[in-house]
């Protein structure tokens, strides 16, 4: 094993499958000579050539478009795409085309496309590089959206996406690219799309969260556990399909549930869980659901440490719930 961050997890997984698959491409402006804007893809360029990792244009519909082009024909692209926030040129040719050939084809055609993405704020990029839009590509069917929190799931999801037959939006959290280290398989693992996992058991509040909060939950359980709250903390991983079971399983022990993210609270994601926990658990919950979010607000630059959530305010809502 070797101590690795999420960058170097991105990248080692990367090179291990395009050793493995001659058919693996990576797209996207400046992974080739630079290496990525955040050093992703550095190395690759040297390793596979300019036929296989390919600097485009700075034209994010036409990476996308070509991207597709080329899955059709039997090829696996990866694409880079900047930053999250620069996805949007792109979103008729992935909500219109690329979610879509699969179904209308009925599974005669598949668009196998991954679209890497840095994503959330806590870097200083103000409101242009720091959006947290996942919602936008889990209500639409026919692509899988994933998001890991830590170096050993970035490798297992990728590798999972890279290998799943359907399209795949591939999150990254970038406030914690480097700021995450743990121990990662040299050899090849799969992390299972659609299974969340139980960072902490607990008996009190279910806590839900994903991708860049989960670390932060991290911070608010530290602070809980002073005032003798138990928190099982669940890290979703796969936003899309999503294990409601295991989160259903967890209220019905605890009672109580909070809900972290990064995104704007109206219309964000964890609305969804809330309604399926309210549809399946009502008769569990002892207090209402929680839910702790940015505002809804452009991001700020200045202010951006008041519009994430801190530890702290995940730990006032999990009083609230608690003390219901």
């Amino acid at each position: 094993m070797a101590l690795l961050n999420m960058v170097q997890a991105v990248n080692q997984t990367l090179r291990d499958e395009m050793r493995r698959n001659g058919n693996m491409v990576i797209l996207g402006e400046d992974v080739g000579r630079d290496g990525g804007v955040f050093r992703a893809t550095e190395g690759l360029l040297d390793e596979f050539g300019g036929e296989r990792v390919v600097d485009t244009p700075l034209a994010e519909d036409a990476i996308v478009g070509m991207a597709i082009g080329m899955a059709l024909y039997g090829l696996q692209p990866v694409v880079e795409i900047q930053f999250l926030d620069f996805i949007y040129p792109a979103f008729n040719e992935i909500v219109s085309e690329l979610a879509k050939f699969r179904y209308r084809s009925g599974g005669q055609y598949q668009a196998h496309v991954v679209i890497r993405a840095p994503y959330g704020g806590g870097v200083k990029g103000g409101h242009y590089h720091s959006q947290s839009t996942e919602a936008y590509f889990i209500h639409t069917p026919g692509l899988v959206v994933l998001t890991p929190s830590t170096p050993y799931d970035t490798k297992g999801l990728l590798l999972s996406a890279i290998r799943s037959p359907d399209p795949v939006i591939f999150l990254e959290p970038k406030r914690i690219y480097r700021t995450e280290k743990e121990e990662v398989p040299a050899e090849e693992y799969l992390v299972p799309i659609g299974k969340a996992k139980v960072v902490q058991e607990g008996s009190d509040v279910t806590l839900v969260s994903w991708g860049p909060m989960v670390q932060t939950c991290r911070g608010a359980l530290a602070l809980a556990a002073k005032e003798n709250l138990s928190i099982e903390l669940i890290d979703l991983r796969s936003l899309l399909p999503f294990d409601i079971e295991t989160v259903i399983e967890s209220v019905r022990k605890t009672g109580r549930v909070v809900i972290a993210h990064e995104a704007t609270k109206i219309a964000g994601f964890g609305a969804e869980i809330a309604a399926q926990i309210s549809e399946r658990a009502v008769d569990s919950l002892r207090a209402p659901i929680v839910r702790v979010a940015g505002f809804d607000t452009p991001f700020p630059y200045a202010l951006e440490n008041v519009y994430l959530p801190s530890p702290e305010r995940i730990l006032r809502a999990i009083r609230k719930a608690s003390s219901y």
